[in-house]
C-alpha cells in the first residue's frame, strides 16, 4: 500500500493492527500515525523481527486494506 494511502487509512485501520499485533501498545499506535516505516520498526522492537520479516508482514497485512 502506498505511504500516503496508508497515513489516510490510518484512523481507520488502527484497530485492525490492534488485533492484528497485540503487543503494540495505544502509544506505540499513535506514535506510528500511519507511516509504514515506524510501524515496521515498533514489530521489530516488540517482536523481535528483523527488518525483513517486519516489512513481510506489514505487506501481507496491509494488502488486506487496498481498494
Amino acid at each position: 500500500m502506498d505511504s500516503n494511502v496508508f497515513k489516510g487509512k490510518w484512523k481507520q485501520m488502527k484497530g485492525e493492527a490492534k488485533k492484528q499485533w497485540g503487543k503494540l501498545t495505544d502509544d506505540d499506535l499513535n506514535v506510528i500515525d500511519g507511516e509504514k516505516d515506524k510501524l515496521v520498526g515498533k514489530l521489530q522492537e516488540r517482536y523481535g523481527h528483523t527488518k525483513d520479516a517486519a516489512e513481510r508482514e506489514y505487506t501481507d497485512w496491509s494488502a488486506r486494506y487496498r481498494d
